[in-house]
């Protein structure tokens, strides 16, 4: 197994050289896209050495609460970023996706370690954060894409919902097609991302790992893992959000309550 070639600072100047030629083609073509490009790369920058030195020091400390702490962290964020994208007006978005994104990744990421991986520490950090990080990321897709698909459906449907409840519908029957939509509608991105994984594209895992020199047999059969983890964190994710997302649209009286 060959080592890894290690990029120094010098590296990451000539590195950043392609960020330069693109603010410059920005400017040449008049697009206006090279404040936003300076601003992505100075907190891509600052954002991820941050985060490596932070997760330096925990790998380090290989201690259980600090990498609880890191978790938890890393899922407060997800659930803000995701309860952004469904919409603020809908009560109680924020704890309900945190609670679904907790539950689904703690499920998904304790069936891989206690029966796939089985590291010698159920915290070792060199899985658990890294795991925990995409399932976290993919988890974020799924509630945010059903989440806000139910939202603007029901939104735009009372009509029919209404009609239905009037005949005597219960209100979790009367828009049980736009959550199976909504569903189905969170699981594209990582259905589509399976069918052509291998084939068209090699995602971030698999490359890190072969530029890292692992095997590239050992590197397929962890993304097959990961993708494996994230079909199953999404769906369950997505089940969760919108379950939760039907009751915040009617009230004690089962009558429905637009957002």
């Amino acid at each position: 197994m060959e080592n890894l070639i290690r990029l120094d600072l010098v590296d990451l100047v000539l590195a950043l050289g392609l960020m330069a030629i693109a603010i410059g083609l920005s400017a040449w073509q008049q697009l206006g896209l090279e404040l936003s490009l300076a601003i992505a790369t100075g907190r891509t920058v600052l954002q991820l050495l941050l985060v490596g030195y932070i997760l330096a020091f925990v790998f380090a400390l290989n201690n259980p609460w600090a990498v609880l702490a890191v978790l938890a962290v890393m899922l407060t964020i997800a659930a803000v970023v995701a309860r952004n994208r469904i919409g603020k007006k809908v009560p109680r978005v924020l704890p309900l996706v945190w609670i679904s994104i907790l539950v689904s990744t703690a499920l998904t990421l304790s069936y891989t370690n206690f029966l796939v991986i089985q590291p010698a520490k159920w915290y070792e950090p060199q899985y658990l954060i890294p795991l925990a990080g995409i399932v976290f990321g993919s988890a974020i897709n799924g509630a945010a894409i059903a989440g806000e698909r139910l939202v603007s459906t029901i939104n735009a449907s009372q009509l029919e919902i209404e009609t239905h409840l009037s005949l005597g519908a219960t209100p979790q029957q009367s828009v049980a097609q736009y959550r199976k939509d909504a569903i189905k509608a969170g699981l594209i991105p990582i259905l589509n991302q399976m069918m052509v994984v291998g084939i068209v594209t090699l995602p971030g895992i698999i490359t890190g790992q072969l530029l890292s020199g692992v095997n590239p047999l050992d590197a397929a059969s962890y993304q097959i893992l990961i993708m494996f983890m994230l079909s199953f964190a999404n769906l369950l994710t997505a089940l969760l959000v919108t379950q939760g997302l039907c009751r915040q649209f009617f009230n004690s009286a089962a009558q429905l309550q637009a957002k």
